[in-house]
């Protein structure tokens, strides 16, 4: 479904400067996915359920509080980061990834809409010694890696209703990533939030670090 109505389907109450944006996406993708392949070829056509929407279920699970900061660990194109910043103008959100093709449509999305709460880089997670009160990642490499590599850029001061920490959107089987971490570890489906069927195995992990 490469439609916006599927966000307002579950995100109401949105400025019109947010839905202007969101409405931009579609075809700032279509138009970058074709010079670039950085979203797979048959997810183009369902980019704001598979890609866009997907990304907000971190806002079902938690409302971040002013001047909260994130990193986004492998953005890709900018997801979960992206629609995340539009939805949460007043947070300030940091995106990088090793690939740089990537991180160049990003930018190129970011300054096309006017996102102003955004910073990236094209780095690799072992460069990146800024502090963060979460970090957010989609799908990039396991659990226990990820945590590895993050442990240092999570920050001391609490803002928000959550501990500081991993949020992570995976799909599939993750008891095996997962069984490191014991209670300590939060895993929750996506299938709480939303009833479209793309989303019966998706779930979303929290880490608090």
């Amino acid at each position: 479904m490469n439609n916006s109505s599927i966000l307002y389907k579950y995100f109401s109450g949105l400025s019109d400067d947010q839905t202007k944006k969101f409405d931009a996406l579609g075809d700032l993708y279509a138009d970058w996915n074709m010079k670039i392949n950085v979203i797979s070829r048959k997810d183009i056509d369902n980019l704001y359920e598979r890609h866009v929407l997907h990304s907000l279920s971190i806002a079902k699970f938690i409302r971040f509080t002013y001047d909260t900061h994130i990193m986004d660990a492998g953005t890709g194109g900018g997801f979960p980061g992206i629609p995340l910043a539009i939805l949460f103008p007043e947070v300030r959100f940091h995106l990088i990834d090793s690939i740089g093709k990537k991180i160049k449509v990003a930018r190129s999305v970011i300054d096309a809409i006017e996102i102003n709460n955004v910073t990236m880089r094209h780095c690799r997670l072992e460069d990146e010694r800024n502090m963060f009160d979460f970090v957010v990642s989609r799908a990039v490499m396991t659990m226990p890696e990820l945590a590895r590599l993050v442990q240092k850029n999570i920050g001391k001061t609490q803002r928000n209703a959550l501990p500081n920490g991993l949020i992570c959107l995976k799909g599939g089987e993750t008891n095996k990533e997962t069984a490191a971490f014991g209670k300590k570890i939060l895993i929750t489906s996506l299938r709480e939030y939303f009833n479209e069927p793309y989303f019966e195995t998706k779930k979303i992990i929290y880490l608090p670090l």
